[in-house]
């Protein structure tokens, strides 16, 4: 066994490896071998610490490519190129992230990667984070020089790493020769190639790409490179390729520059899940999707899934520059956005920009009566439903609030009953106070009538009733003299 110092000095990566593998090589005592590498344990519960302690070992060191980052780094951080989680202690979609984190910091050291990785606690240093513009967590940002690009993907260590490597390297990347460019077919599902020399299209071109580098990646090409069943009509020109074909930009047509590619920056058919179909938001699209439940395998649910893909396939060029197309497993997102329950298998068709949506107003029974439904949509013969008006919203409110109550007696009915009840209870004590708070009050007033009477003497009560007797006729009703010593105090 190496002594702590050389073990010390050695590099971090071997050292791991090696100290793993010798604890996996480690035979627990109680335990013998049955021939060739079989293993007897008599103790499972020393095979688990085993494990335990290989896995401890893994997170440590994994932890150990991930810098800690404190007040210094604002002044540092443009030396290098960083990609930072900013979380809080108390955060729980921090807490799982972290060891997804240290995988990315572990991964991205091992390939040589200039991008180095570290957090910081965004509510011990409040305004750096601020700065940054960090306004919830976990916030995921590549800070690039001046520049921060805000990472949006889902939360994995492939998609994190894959947005680390295209933000940090350059932001239009050449393709030089024909290989090249059928290798970036090959890698990406979907890619942006502007072809031609110096015009304001390609300084658009690049605007365009410093804002949306964080989504897809941008290249240029010479008209040489280009495979031959691209045809072009007029040259500078931008493409995109995706779902095996590609699509020419056109100003007249497409608009701005930006949002097309904003717009095409997706394959035009999806597994949709929450996530994407909020960033399916920014496209301004319609977007189509047969809701199915893929455990499922009767001929009504890969029916309608299977005819969504037509539509997708052959209508590309009728339908691409205004819907999307996809599918998505289970009614549970859909019936929250819809504040409704949709029967599966269905089809509805979302406007993510203002939140309406349109239900089937027939059978679909094959890909001409989906195609039917869409040219009704977009004619404006089928009502749509929902939208962002002020009794939506306020619909939106009264539905969040019962959602959110169900789903804590669900996951708890104790916690559900402690929160819920607790309130009720004191409202109801404090009622009852007030209640019995005014009874009482009139009670003892009353009390205090009656012994008020009971104390006034006889003579005192004949002489009160004489004062209020009425006058008879015109002659006034001769008062009754007062003794002369109350005279003299009143006068007094």
């Amino acid at each position: 066994m190496m002594p702590p110092s050389q073990l010390v000095a050695k590099p971090c990566f071997g050292f791991r490896f090696r100290v793993l593998s010798r604890l996996k090589n480690f035979y627990p005592p109680g335990s013998r071998r049955h021939g060739q590498g079989r293993i007897m344990v008599r103790s499972p519960r020393l095979c688990d610490m085993r494990s335990d302690l290989i896995v401890l070992l893994d997170m440590a060191f994994c932890k150990g490519f991930v810098e800690d980052l404190d007040e210094s780094f604002k002044d540092s951080r443009k030396d290098d190129i960083w990609l930072v989680d900013f979380y809080a202690p108390w955060c729980g979609h921090c807490k799982k992230l972290e060891p997804i984190w240290n995988e990315v910091g572990l991964e991205m050291k091992s390939i040589g990667s200039p991008v180095k990785v570290g957090k910081m606690d965004a509510t011990s240093y409040s305004s750096i984070a601020s700065e940054f513009g960090v306004r919830g967590y976990p916030t995921i940002k590549l800070l690039k020089g001046d520049l921060a690009y805000n990472y949006r993907g889902p939360r994995t260590k492939n998609d994190i790493i894959e947005f680390a490597h295209r933000v940090s390297g350059a932001l239009i990347r050449p393709l030089p020769s024909q290989q090249m460019f059928e290798h970036v077919q090959k890698r990406h599902r979907v890619f942006f190639v502007y072809i031609g020399g110096e015009s304001p299209l390609k300084e658009k071109y690049i605007d365009a790409a410093s804002e949306l580098i964080v989504y897809t990646y941008f290249f240029s090409a010479s008209e040489e490179v280009v495979p031959e069943y691209v045809t072009l009509k007029e040259m500078p020109a931008v493409l995109v390729f995706k779902d095996e074909t590609y699509f020419v930009y056109d100003e007249y047509e497409d608009g701005d520059l930006s949002s097309w590619i904003s717009r095409e920056r997706f394959q035009n058919y999806l597994t949709v899940d929450g996530f994407l179909l909020y960033e399916l938001g920014d496209t301004g699209k319609l977007v189509a999707i047969a809701v199915i439940d893929e455990k499922n395998t009767s001929t009504e649910h890969t029916r309608l899934k299977s005819i969504i893909q037509e539509v997708a396939r052959d209508y590309r060029d009728q339908f691409h520059r205004d819907f999307q197309f996809g599918h998505m497993d289970g009614n549970d997102y859909i019936n929250t956005l819809l504040m409704d329950e949709l029967k599966v298998p269905t089809v509805v068709v979302l406007n993510t920009s203002n939140q309406q949506y349109f239900l089937l107003d027939r059978q679909i029974t094959n890909a001409e009566d989906m195609v039917q439904f869409i040219n009704n949509i977009l004619d404006g013969t089928v009502e749509a439903q929902g939208g962002d008006s002020i009794l939506q919203r306020l619909k939106r409110i009264v539905f969040d609030a019962k959602s959110t109550i169900v789903s804590i007696f669900k996951s708890s009915p104790l916690m559900g009953c402690f929160l819920f009840g607790l309130p009720l209870g004191v409202i109801s004590i404090m009622c009852y106070g007030i209640y019995t708070a005014d009874a009482d009050g009139g009670y003892i007033e009353e009390r205090y009538e009656v012994s008020r009477s009971e104390i006034e003497s006889p003579e005192q009560i004949e002489e009160s009733k004489a004062q209020q007797e009425p006058r008879t006729g015109d002659s006034p009703v001769p008062a009754v003299q007062e003794p002369k010593d109350v005279l003299e105090k009143k006068k007094d």
